[in-house]
């Protein structure tokens, strides 16, 4: 039996691990100590940080693995291609898995490989920062350089509101620095897909759903497939590959942020990995094959398995999350089964009694579901139905968001 070592063991690597076990694969799975969920669900586990590269190895090569991967996040990136390099297995290399983990080395790549992107400085300290703001010209983005899913980030427009920004990217981060760069025009898209072999295999952009809270953009969901004319298509096109041949990226899918300005593309970050917040189910609902087989396949050196029709099925995913902390009191089972009825992909992450925490950033889901349609008021009603049946301290999370909303 062929074996496998799956990063990670939060929410979003369960998909992963249970399509490695349906291939018939010995699932071993490394994560930071904790009550993770793809703990229960794996062959073997081990706790160990999945950033801990000659930890990773030395159980790579006691346990004898045939491939490694993970999805959903990009701080395991580097210890991917460490492994990959080390034993000669397939997937990211050394080298380009290093240009992820550092969006201030990702930004001197893109520069240096010609791909459209935001100006950029780094900076060591908040007068630093202030006088990259000054220079980029405000507004301005200051970001933490290590970290995904819109953790330590902020737009800012005021010099007075450097000094937080630079202090919120730090308490996101590893490193002791930021980068500073301009806030691009247009509308924030993703862009999804596979390289296989040198190759562009499969190439998925997607329509973002954002919801803004404490002065903060969220990334809440995802819509497929991504409406554009053939020329801002074939530009995403030019610019990810352009992205992908900088960074050297193989065999491996790949995760992009990208801004849509008229027909100019401009790439915000990619990522040698699945994306997450619903982004590997969206595309199978979407185009009918399963794309954590397909990650898996990548990480073993088989050819990609795709379907010679590019059919579409249009659908949205939305995160479920609760605008305050406290603990699950009750779940209106009736209620799930009728919205699943209808045609909804629900799942949820938490039982009754798990905490849960007020909404920050993509990592206090407390799960998700997934809506054959592009109608954003179709989704929001769905939206409303669902909240409807969770109860965090005594109330719907719908009679929590509302209230919210009236405070406003």
């Amino acid at each position: 039996m062929k074996k496998v070592l799956i990063l990670g063991a939060g929410i979003y690597q369960v998909p992963l691990i249970r399509a490695a076990k349906n291939a018939g694969l010995y699932t071993i799975v490394s994560s930071i100590p904790g009550d993770w969920p793809g703990f229960a669900e794996a062959d073997q586990i081990y706790c160990v940080n999945t950033t801990d590269k000659e930890g990773i190895l030395q159980i790579a090569r006691e346990e004898k693995i045939d491939g490694i991967c993970t999805t959903g996040t990009d701080v395991a990136a580097a210890t991917i291609g460490y492994v990959n390099e080390k034993l000669g297995l397939h997937g990211l290399s050394e080298a380009s898995a290093a240009r992820t983990s550092d969006k201030t080395i990702m930004q001197e790549t893109f520069h240096r490989g010609n791909v459209s992107s935001a100006a950029y400085i780094r900076a060591d300290s908040p007068q630093e920062a202030m006088e990259a703001a000054e220079k980029i010209g405000y507004p301005v983005v200051v970001k933490c350089v290590d970290s995904s899913g819109s953790r330590g980030i902020t737009a800012v427009h005021r010099p007075e509101d450097i000094e937080q920004a630079f202090a919120e990217a730090l308490a996101h981060s590893r490193k002791d620095y930021v980068i500073v760069e301009e806030k691009l025009a247009g509308v924030e898209i993703g862009v999804d897909g596979l390289i296989q072999d040198g190759k562009l295999v499969f190439l998925a952009p997607h329509h973002k759903i954002v919801c803004k809270r404490f002065n903060k953009t969220i990334t809440a969901g995802h819509s497929f497939p991504y409406h554009g004319s053939d020329a801002l298509l074939a530009e995403i096109e030019k610019q990810i590959r352009t992205a992908i041949e900088a960074m050297g990226f193989d065999n491996s899918a790949f995760n992009s942020d990208a801004f849509v300005d008229g027909d100019h593309v401009s790439i915000i970050e990619i990522g040698g990995r699945a994306g997450a917040t619903c982004i590997p189910e969206l595309i199978t609902h979407c185009f009918g094959f399963n794309y954590y087989e397909q990650i898996l396949r990548l990480a073993f050196g088989q050819p990609v398995e795709l379907p010679g029709e590019k059919a579409t099925v249009p659908c949205m995913a939305k995160l479920i999350m609760s605008p305050v902390d406290g603990f699950i009191t009750k779940l209106d089972r009736e209620g799930f089964e009728e919205l699943r009825r209808d045609g909804v992909d629900l799942s949820m992450d938490f039982a009754i009694g798990h905490a849960v925490d007020s909404m920050i950033n993509g990592s206090q889901r407390i799960g998700q579901f997934i809506v054959p349609t592009q109608d954003e008021e179709e989704l929001n009603l769905i939206e409303r139905r669902v909240n409807r049946c969770i109860y965090v301290n005594g109330k719907t999370l719908d009679e929590l968001w509302q209230q919210e909303e009236l405070q406003k």
